[in-house]
């Protein structure tokens, strides 16, 4: 774990791995800061921001005590998603895991993920917990526009575009529920920590 001061009120954690991402994110959030303004976890990083003008030393002192192979307890929401999974890649996808569209379907609704980090886009979640079979590159052409509500994977990741955006992750179907709201009080329906299950829809 690397320390890197960014202003009088933040702290990077870099660390190694999605897992050591989760337990420096999971330890924070469990040890109650009350000067804690945000924590904002990427793919290697981890932001901690305070109250400007507060000590950093508390947030230091819990950082020493971070096991990064054991993340900590923190209760999370689960979040459903009905999917209809008629996406242009479905068949790609299936051919590329040498199963059927059937057995793509029943292990992408059938598997519980984690939201490891947001970024991209408001309110694009990336969703990690996506069974080996299915994890495959993506598109070697990317889309110049991939509809809001996609339901997609690329890599270890699966996820759902909250907006019309370009994008090369392989589509294997749709959502109608509405992922980024600005006018929502909490715009983003998902959060880091969150847990998601897909199901499939009608």
């Amino acid at each position: 774990m690397r320390l890197r001061r960014c202003g009088p009120d933040a702290v990077l954690v870099e660390v190694d791995s999605l897992d050591e991402v989760s337990a420096v994110r999971a330890a924070v959030r469990a040890a109650d800061l009350p000067d804690l303004v945000e924590l904002v976890p990427a793919a290697r990083t981890v932001l901690v921001s305070v109250r400007p003008g507060t000590d950093l030393a508390p947030v230091r002192r819990v950082l020493d005590e971070v096991d990064l192979s054991r993340p900590a307890e923190v209760g999370s929401r689960e979040v459903r998603i009905p999917v209809h999974y008629d996406g242009p890649d479905l068949e790609l996808v299936a051919r590329t895991a040498g199963m059927s569209e059937a057995e793509v379907v029943a292990l992408h609704s059938g598997t519980e993920y984690e939201v490891a980090f947001c970024g991209f886009a408001p309110g694009f979640g990336y969703l990690v917990g996506l069974p080996e079979a299915l994890r495959q590159p993506r598109l070697d052409s990317p889309r110049t526009k991939v509809p809001a509500g996609s339901v997609a994977i690329a890599g270890e990741f699966t996820a759902a575009y909250p907006r019309a955006t370009p994008g090369g992750w392989r589509l294997l179907g749709r959502t109608d529920t509405t992922l980024f709201d600005a006018r929502r009080d909490v715009p983003a329906l998902l959060a880091p920590g969150d847990r998601v299950r897909f199901e499939v829809a009608g």
